[in-house]
């Protein structure tokens, strides 16, 4: 039996409402995963997560390997006993992180580099990649693949999917626990379409459980990341779920959904509250700002979550901004995981019942009508 399934639903255009299984439980798609590079999500407690709405959580490979120690987790109980996270768990391979390393070495054997932790040389492999996934244990885990930068000339992009495609094979042969975890692979190909389109047509000859989009985080803009994803995203199986990595914010997931894809990480919405920027319907706020010093409203009047709805004024926060207390980030975190749950949870409602154009135009008249500004 395999280790994930994906049904579609409904679509709506392109748009796609699903369901995955995973061994931990079903994913209700499109769903954005939060992400908790070291094995937590910054400020934030697992009951929090859940309680956000949140379906799936992201670690990373790289990190995790450096410390603890996959090792330690596994004997430990896994990753999800580890961090006492009882559902779907996604672990990147990794390659992102280490290759915005300074003095990365890369060959087509893998990634040479020195330690953050200890600046011992340190290699990874496909091989290495995939052996400490299968011992943290997550119920999605991801091929080692080269993240090409932007911008790039066509030559290193296409060395980027040359070296893509020979590490995804080598991640499937090296892969122990195909039952229990689903290994997906990542088109690569930068902003040239005729690589993207060889790159997912070799990758979907592999028939694997379900397919990413990279490179469309590092730096591209909103309409390259348009035009790659429209492009990419009919080339993937309809019947396998569609992954666009490192996105990002609301106006990115909500033309992405659009394009046919299920599932989105990002640090944007943990990263920006801890620097007070709050995303409200009306747009982000930044909470330091001093219009909010005296305004006894929450953060968001529409929104349902602990720091709306628990009697924490935007007057309070900007004060516990600007006396440095942690409960800033904790109340901020809470309400911008919950902000992107339920930008997820809307659209999932509005694919089924047939009118996602037209949420997503009346979302974005207002978010981008009246924002409050930086």
């Amino acid at each position: 039996m395999p280790a994930l399934s994906y049904q579609l639903e409904r679509s709506d255009g392109a748009a796609r409402a699903g369901r995955l299984e995973t061994p931990h439980g079903p994913v209700e798609t499109p769903t954005f995963m939060v992400v908790g590079t070291q094995g937590a999500v910054r400020a934030m407690t697992p009951t929090q997560v859940r309680a956000a709405g949140t379906q799936v959580v992201l670690a990373n490979t790289y990190h995790l390997a450096l410390r603890p120690g996959e090792t330690l987790v596994e004997k430990l109980g896994g990753l999800h006993a580890f961090m006492s996270w009882d559902g779907p768990i996604l672990t990147d391979s990794g390659g992102f992180q280490v290759f915005s390393l300074p003095g990365v070495e890369i060959s087509d054997a893998g990634v040479r580099f020195k330690s953050e932790v200890d600046g011992r040389v340190t290699e990874i492999s496909p091989e290495r990649s995939i052996q400490i996934q299968n011992r943290l244990g997550a119920d999605i885990i991801m091929a080692f693949d080269e993240c090409t930068p932007f911008p790039a000339d066509e030559k290193l992009a296409s060395t980027g999917v040359r070296r893509t495609l020979a590490w995804m094979e080598r991640c499937l042969r090296a892969h122990e626990k195909p039952e229990s975890q689903a290994l997906f692979g990542i088109v690569q190909g930068s902003t040239y379409e005729h690589l993207r389109s060889a790159c997912a047509e070799s990758l979907v000859a592999m028939d694997l459980p379900g397919y990413a989009i990279g490179g469309v985080s590092v730096g591209e803009g909103h309409e390259l990341l348009c035009r790659i994803t429209s492009h990419t995203a009919p080339l993937l199986p309809e019947h396998k779920p569609r992954y666009l990595m490192g996105v990002g914010l609301p106006e990115d997931l909500i033309a992405a959904i659009g394009y046919g894809i299920d599932l989105f990480d990002c640090v944007i919405p943990t990263r920006y509250a801890r620097s007070a920027t709050v995303f409200t319907r009306r747009g982000r706020i930044r909470l330091t700002n001093r219009r909010y010093r005296r305004d006894a409203f929450p953060i968001d009047p529409s929104c349902d979550c602990e720091a709306c709805t628990g009697g924490f004024t935007r007057a309070y926060l900007h004060h516990l901004f600007n006396a440095n207390e942690v409960l800033s980030a904790i109340l901020a975190s809470v309400h911008n995981v919950r902000f992107y749950q339920r930008l997820m949870q809307d659209a999932r409602e509005a694919i089924r019942g047939g009118w996602y154009d037209g949420w997503r135009a009346a979302f974005l008249a207002e978010y981008r009508g009246e924002s409050a500004g930086e």
